[in-house]
């Protein structure tokens, strides 16, 4: 096929389903793009997905298709959608074929562009980069569920529980202590939460160094199902080629194969389990077995996941937790009683959490800590009904330490000041540790637990109880 492309015609049109026929040429490649040029609009792209006869290609539309008619031209190039890649791109956002979307200047006419679909590094070559802890600044994830450099780690939640607010924590916590590259890809996401995220970028300053990439939840199912692949590509650029570290950021994983869901549904495939697509296990392992570290630099990816009606079971919620190193779960219970983060400790976990990477003191007081939390939650109910008074005297201990660790867990955000008004706190994991055995030893036991909530270190807690100690003398 002639780099010029060749032409065929459009022969159907079903919402973002477009079936075009090329009698004179051969058929266009799978998974390459294709153009219809649009009276008044940009061109409409689509992606092949399938050779339905000799001279027949179904393809996706990744833009709306309205005003598009029967006979309509449609440019084959041979070639995979393209989006920019490189430093023309940092500060930028952009959408799933790479068009600007920021309202600034056009990208320079040289920028370099390289295709979607890219396979896997070889075996051999990942990993030598990553392994290493990848310290956040929040004690909850530090302490429970460390996270690696060149690793992959999940937040599981459903709606309303914190995901993004975390996220978009973990954005800032890396600013001054992350030295690389940062992709942020916003998978059905709102449009509003685009625009704060940009804002927000823009007021603290990281934007230089971060590239944004969204498909919106009301573009078509199409864009949804490509965003990552094109933050993917962004970001492999910056590894190969420029060998930098790289932390890609997705929010919300789950709309990638809803996205995909509906595709598979448009194309008229049989669903599966649930109702998702045949094809959930294959897609989710085409885009995290990219994600990897390789050249001599790493990819550090964090993705949020949401978890429909909590139900940890789905499908969705299965196939991606199988390719991650950590997994974070939000629970909607912490975040009604007004624990924020609300991460649940007895239900993440990490690959990290081994006393030959974190260190045997960590390991230990993980174990001590989430014993104590684990026969906390074992005994609420009789709390419930006959209250701590009629325990024994070890489960009374082990119940008020449980609740001032939860609430030493619990942590001011730098992106929730603006509504709290409580400055933000980034904890070291040794500062973390040093609070936590402090707690399981007995010295906060005669503490208000007020003094343990919303704090950084165990000094804030010292210093709150001390003021609080002296308020009430003044009282008496």
């Amino acid at each position: 096929m002639s780099d010029q492309g060749v032409t065929g015609k459009v022969v159907a049109v079903r919402g973002a389903v477009i079936d075009v026929r090329f009698s004179e040429a051969d058929l266009p490649p799978i998974d390459s793009m294709l153009s219809i040029e649009m009276e008044g609009a940009e061109p409409l792209i689509l992606e092949v997905h399938s050779h339905l006869d000799p001279q027949t290609v179904r393809a996706i539309a990744l833009q709306a298709t309205g005003g598009l008619a029967r006979n309509a031209a449609v440019l084959a190039t041979g070639r995979p959608i393209e989006v920019p890649v490189g430093d023309a791109v940092l500060g930028r956002l952009i959408d799933v074929t790479g068009a600007v979307r920021d309202r600034g200047p056009a990208l320079p006419p040289d920028t370099k562009r390289r295709g979607i679909h890219n396979p896997p590094p070889p075996l051999m070559e990942t990993g030598a980069t990553g392994g290493g802890l990848f310290e956040t600044g929040i004690k909850v994830i530090d302490f429970f569920s460390p996270l690696s450099a060149g690793g992959k780690a999940a937040m599981f939640g459903g709606a309303g529980v914190g995901k993004t607010v975390l996220v978009m924590e973990l954005i800032h916590a890396m600013v001054e202590k992350y030295q690389g590259i940062s992709v942020f890809a916003g998978i059905g996401e709102r449009s509003r939460e685009g625009h704060e995220l940009l804002t927000e970028m823009q007021r603290s300053g990281v934007l230089p160094r971060t590239v944004l990439v969204y498909g919106q939840m009301n573009e078509p199912p199409g864009a949804r199902w490509r965003v990552p692949m094109t933050a993917l590509t962004i970001a492999e650029d910056f590894r190969d080629e420029k060998h930098q570290n790289v932390l890609l950021l997705m929010d919300n994983v789950f709309r990638f194969l809803q996205a995909g869901s509906e595709v598979s549904g448009l194309l008229g495939r049989l669903p599966s389990r649930v109702g998702y697509q045949p094809t959930l296990a294959s897609e989710v392992a085409s885009l995290q077995e990219r994600i990897a570290s390789a050249s001599g630099a790493a990819v550090t990816a964090i993705q949020a996941v949401y978890v429909p009606a909590d139900d940890f079971t789905d499908p969705a919620v299965t196939a991606i937790s199988s390719h991650m190193d950590s997994t974070i779960v939000l629970s909607r219970q912490l975040a009604a009683e007004g624990f924020y983060p609300a991460v649940d400790p007895l239900a993440s976990a990490s690959v990290l959490l081994d006393p030959e990477i974190v260190g045997e003191e960590h390991y230990a007081l993980a174990e001590r800590a989430r014993q104590a939390l684990a026969r906390f939650k074992e005994l609420q109910d009789i709390i419930a009904l006959l209250g701590t008074e009629e325990l024994g005297p070890a489960d009374r201990q082990a119940v008020r330490r449980a609740r001032r660790l939860q609430r030493f867990f619990s942590q001011p955000f730098t992106v929730t000041e603006a509504f709290t008004g409580v400055a933000g706190k980034s904890v070291a994991r040794a500062d973390t540790l040093s609070g936590v055995r402090a707690i399981l030893d007995g010295e906060a036991d005669d503490w208000a637990e007020d003094s343990l909530y919303m704090i950084g270190s165990l000094d804030d807690a010292r210093l709150k109880e001390q003021a609080g100690a002296g308020s009430k003398e003044r009282a008496a």
